[in-house]
């Protein structure tokens, strides 16, 4: 009786560390993908992306509403909102309000999307966020929330063995990273390449593919409209899902800022599901 007993919990023990596995990865939208469709009705598209079969968004604005009732329409439609976005200068001058943000969303991860620059991205410029990262990061720590930084493709200037984004890395204590991997293609990286020797760094990964032919930029600006469908450019997608998975990036965050995102979305989560079940 006691072996039968033992046997059913290590059944029981290795059926759950196989779902544990299937569900490492979550997909999650990033909500600027939708936001002239906001414009026109917030409930509506938030429905919409509960009938997607997304449970996690990554936002921080109320679209008008209360704190209250954009919490209640969250509920509603079973939405997470896993990462909210503070400013650098946010991060830097008010750092207790971005995380009260964060904590009363139930955030797990606090991003920055940018840091302010005039002409290129310098040796300077990648210091001084370091250490305004570093510094917002532990304070984010303490309160049980992961500090991001988001690349754009301006951070890839030749530095001395690498670039200004592998000092970002290297340097990189406090804070940890969610690779936007459109952009990282677009300032002339390599994006699986960089999974692959950290992926520890990112927790969080925006997924969004690029039309290919598109012509790189390393100023991160780029045109809308060569954001296409998830496995259909030149970014790699596949590959970086199956690294994603492999190294244990808890949240895969579609990004389509394309004028059809609508369209576009429901095609690209197919298509994650499709390469995570695989």
């Amino acid at each position: 009786m006691k072996k039968t007993c033992i046997l059913y919990l290590l059944i029981l023990v290795v059926n759950f560390s196989f779902v544990a596995t299937l569900k490492a990865q979550e997909i999650g939208l990033q909500l600027y993908s939708l936001r002239e469709q906001m414009k026109l009705d917030v409930e509506k598209y938030h429905e919409i992306i509960q009938q997607w079969g997304v449970r996690y968004i990554e936002g921080g604005t109320t679209y008008g509403l209360s704190d209250k009732k954009y919490k209640a329409l969250l509920a509603k439609y079973e939405l997470q909102m896993i990462s909210v976005g503070g400013s650098y200068e946010e991060i830097g001058t008010d750092p207790e309000a971005v995380i009260e943000k964060a904590k009363s969303f139930g955030s797990k991860y606090i991003v920055t999307f940018w840091i302010p620059h005039t002409g290129e991205f310098t040796e300077q410029n990648a210091k001084e966020a370091v250490e305004v990262f570093n510094r917002f990061g532990k304070l984010a720590k303490a309160a049980g929330i992961t500090f991001c930084y988001h690349p754009h493709g301006y951070e890839f200037k030749p530095y001395g063995n690498g670039t200004l984004f592998d000092y970002m890395l290297d340097n990189a204590t406090d804070f940890k990273f969610e690779m936007d991997v459109f952009w990282v293609k677009m300032g002339g990286a390599d994006p699986l390449a960089i999974l692959k020797a950290h992926p520890e760094k990112f927790p969080l990964l925006h997924l969004k593919d690029r039309k290919i032919g598109t012509k790189g930029t390393t100023d991160g600006t780029g045109d809308d409209a060569s954001n296409v469908v998830l496995g259909t450019g030149d970014v790699g997608i596949k590959e970086i899902i199956e690294q994603a998975k492999k190294g244990g990036t808890a949240y895969l965050i579609i990004e389509d800022e394309s004028a059809k995102s609508v369209a576009q979305i429901p095609q690209s989560i197919y298509y994650i599901n499709q390469t995570l079940n695989n």
